[in-house]
């Protein structure tokens, strides 16, 4: 008897050793002899707070326009045009050469500024008299001309309309992009020098009524470029004979003919202003420039010679008949 139960007891021990092991269970690869052990894990530092946003400087303001309802403003502009001297008769030697004869005049066009339903700033530019065509475009926050202007009509824009990317004070000056002298638009034109000055100044920031502050803005831009003008031939014009002639002797001479009818040419424009910008409210209290054209030897299309008084009227209501967008062509 108890050697059936010492037999039973050794078979129960032999079941509990033969045991499998659950399929899948990982075993740890034991470490190789000398193989130094593995360093701890550190734990990672904590990421440093961003650092805070420096207060606001109170000695500068951010310039932009309010539109939360459209607003308007008249642009004026008086011109004293020159127009170059008649030619001389034939047969009159040594008779004094006449002065440039000069032409005023007065134009004024309505500036509309509005908040589409997109959210998006756009303009309209109306002239106001007979034979004028509006013209639109769309432009930021801060009045920087996005499209649907170009040549001297977009400068003007970018006059009255562009303000300070940034933050402004006392004595901080910006430029404008703006293009008062495009050598591309003068056919022919070859540029051997340019001069550029682009400054609009803030030289006053100064307290009104009702918590507003006034902005006064001075601009001091100009351009100059120098070069020759090339002469154009018309496309049907016949060649000479000589341009037939043996050797390239004709090309030659039809060379230094090209050459010989180069003439100097230069064009200059400055711009002088003064503008007050309400800060509060987001709009003119007064703006007023005096453009200067001159030119030798070449004209620029869209500018003549002379000087041009810009002026800016706001306007207390917006007609509507002013408000409708115009069809894009």
């Amino acid at each position: 008897m108890n050697r059936r139960l010492l037999g039973l007891l050794a078979a129960l021990s032999l079941t509990s050793a033969c045991k499998d092991e659950p399929v899948g269970k990982m075993e740890p690869i034991p470490r190789p002899p000398g193989t130094p052990a593995a360093p701890a894990k550190q734990a990672t530092a904590p990421k440093p707070a961003p650092a805070p946003e420096p207060p606001p400087d109170p000695s500068k303001v951010v310039l932009r326009w309010k539109l939360d309802a459209p607003t308007a403003f008249r642009l004026t502009t008086t011109a004293s045009e020159s127009a170059p001297p008649p030619p001389a008769a034939k047969g009159r030697k040594g008779k004094a050469a006449e002065s440039p004869s000069v032409k005023e005049s007065e134009t004024s066009s309505i500036f509309v500024l509005r908040q589409t339903e997109s959210g998006d700033y756009a303009f309209r530019i109306v002239p106001q008299g007979p034979g004028g065509e509006a013209d639109q475009g769309t432009m930021s926050e801060r009045g920087f001309v996005l499209d649907g202007l170009a040549g001297p009509l977009r400068n003007t824009a970018v006059l009255v309309l562009e303000l300070p990317r940034d933050a402004v004070g006392p004595d901080t000056t910006w430029m404008l992009g703006t293009n008062l002298v495009d050598p591309s638009s003068i056919p022919g034109f070859m540029e051997k020098k340019a001069e550029r000055r682009n400054q609009v100044k803030l030289t006053a920031l100064t307290p009104a009524e009702n918590g507003e502050q006034v902005a006064t803005l001075e601009y001091e831009l100009s351009e100059h470029i120098a070069g020759q003008l090339r002469p154009i031939r018309s496309p049907f014009k016949k060649k000479p004979a000589a341009a037939t002639g043996k050797d390239g002797e004709g090309e030659h001479e039809g060379e230094a003919s090209s050459a010989a009818g180069l003439q100097d040419a230069s064009a200059e424009v400055r711009v002088k202003g003064r503008g007050e910008f309400l800060v509060k409210a987001g709009r003119w209290r007064s703006w007023e420039a005096t453009l200067t054209t001159s030119t030798e030897g070449t004209t620029v299309p869209g500018l003549a010679n002379g000087e041009r008084v810009m002026r800016l009227t706001p306007l207390d209501s917006v007609p509507q008949e002013l408000l409708q967008p115009q069809a894009k062509k």
